[in-house]
């Protein structure tokens, strides 16, 4: 039976099977975290969190959707499938569905209306997906290089094209 991940695949569809790149992975989870880092200093004005807090929730959802081996066609699917990646419930990813269209709005329209509330929503929602919220955790804490197969780990110091290239796949 197929997973509901493989019937969001093919032609014209959200979602293509991609094997996940452990390079990839650590650069989303890195850049995930440091957004959510800074999203949290209130020196910045609450637009400019916003877009920390929105853009580490989106990188860190990617990574979860990189880790199980497939790649999006669109921003949106990467909080739609958190149910099948990240095993996170209606919660969480309405809220990034609902700071997603906010987000489209500001970048569109030039109309970003955020307050500190969807803010603060938006934060718990990206330290959740992150497994930064003080629970113990299954998330993006988990999904650490070293749990892709041998065969999509690449040597360090060579981009995954080379590697492949020079067969140095490990």
């Amino acid at each position: 039976m197929a997973s509901p991940l493989d019937n969001l695949c093919g032609p014209g569809k959200a979602l293509r099977k991609e094997a996940p790149d452990a390079n990839e992975l650590a650069g989303l989870k890195r850049s995930g975290l440091t957004r959510l880092a800074d999203a949290q200093k209130q020196a910045n004005s609450v637009e400019s969190r916003f877009d920390l807090a929105y853009n580490a929730a989106h990188a860190l959802c990617l990574a979860g959707l990189r880790h199980a081996g497939y790649r999006a066609a669109n921003r949106y699917i990467v909080f739609q499938v958190l149910p099948h990646t990240l095993g996170l419930g209606p919660e969480v990813w309405r809220v990034l569905a609902r700071c997603h269209d906010v987000r489209n709005r500001g970048e569109y329209e030039g109309d970003l209306a955020v307050d500190e509330r969807l803010l603060a929503d938006l934060i718990q929602a990206c330290k959740t997906v992150s497994g930064k919220d003080d629970r113990e955790t299954r998330l993006i804490a988990r999904l650490r290089p070293d749990t892709l197969p041998e065969t999509q780990r690449v040597d360090r110091g060579l981009s995954p094209l080379a590697a492949r290239r020079l067969g140095r796949v490990r």
